[in-house]
């Protein structure tokens, strides 16, 4: 069949007809462009278990530092801060618990806190009322049920006020080493569907598909690799395909 007059047109440009790219004019709407793709360098159609593999060591090669970035020492200050990220950013929680943690540096300190002290010095972190109690209460579980300390099981950690399985997810893999699930926030899940490993919304179905693709002692350095790349490269409204280096076998790439 002969090639439509587009195909042509997009032949003689570089250029392949179907990506598209947002490009800006001061004053006017965004509107698709054909992008370029790089010579030599075509999509390759990997199996998704391969391709979760290619994944890992490309993300792991490019970021050998990758870590949780919410500052803590102790296992009950992860837990804290942990609690304090919901719908926050890390950079304003590690802006926020160093006062947090110098006034009640552990369970018992926190348990006997009274909410209006705890809201005045967590308010820049959103939702602080619903987060100073959770805190509070928090600390309480762990003075009440486990003698002041944070547990080291899935089954114990989603029972303390605060702590759902993302939040006993991140505790357990970067406090405690135990790899028990995947953390799944906005970047992990939006990144796996980018990148053709899931077709899930909901985060803990994303995490089932996660665990079954990835070994498990892979597991917490995965979520800290997909984090690192959705907060530099793969920018949810600005993608930097043409820096990505998975953008070779990414089924979203624009490169």
């Amino acid at each position: 069949m002969p090639a439509s007059k587009n195909s042509r047109k997009a032949a003689a440009k570089g250029t392949t007809p179907g990506v598209a790219a947002l490009k800006k004019t001061p004053g006017k709407k965004s509107v698709p462009v054909a992008t370029p793709r790089r010579p030599g360098r075509p999509h390759v159609p990997l199996p998704v278990g391969e391709r979760a593999s290619v994944v890992f060591d490309s993300l792991h090669h490019e970021y050998p530092d990758a870590h949780c970035e919410l500052d803590f020492k102790t296992p009950f200050q992860l837990l804290a801060a942990t609690i304090l990220s919901a719908q926050c950013t890390d950079k304003r929680v590690n802006m926020v618990t160093p006062e947090l943690f110098r006034r009640y540096p552990d369970a018992r300190a926190l348990a006997d806190a009274s909410q209006d002290d705890v809201e005045a010095i967590i308010k820049t972190t959103g939702f602080y009322r619903n987060k100073a109690k959770n805190l509070i209460g928090m600390a309480n579980a762990l003075v009440d049920r486990y003698h002041g300390e944070v547990p080291r099981t899935m089954d114990e950690l989603v029972t303390v006020p605060g702590a759902g399985r993302k939040t006993a997810n991140v505790v357990l893999g970067n406090a405690f080493g135990i790899d028990v699930g995947v953390v799944v926030d906005t970047h992990v899940g939006r990144l796996s569907r980018l990148l053709g490993l899931t077709k899930e919304e909901d985060p803990v179905k994303v995490e089932q598909v996660l665990m079954r693709l990835f070994p498990r002692d892979h597991w917490t350095l995965l979520s800290h690799l997909l984090i690192f790349h959705g907060r530099r490269v793969c920018i949810a409204r600005r993608p930097q395909c043409e820096h990505c280096v998975l953008h070779d076998i990414c089924p979203s790439s624009l490169v």
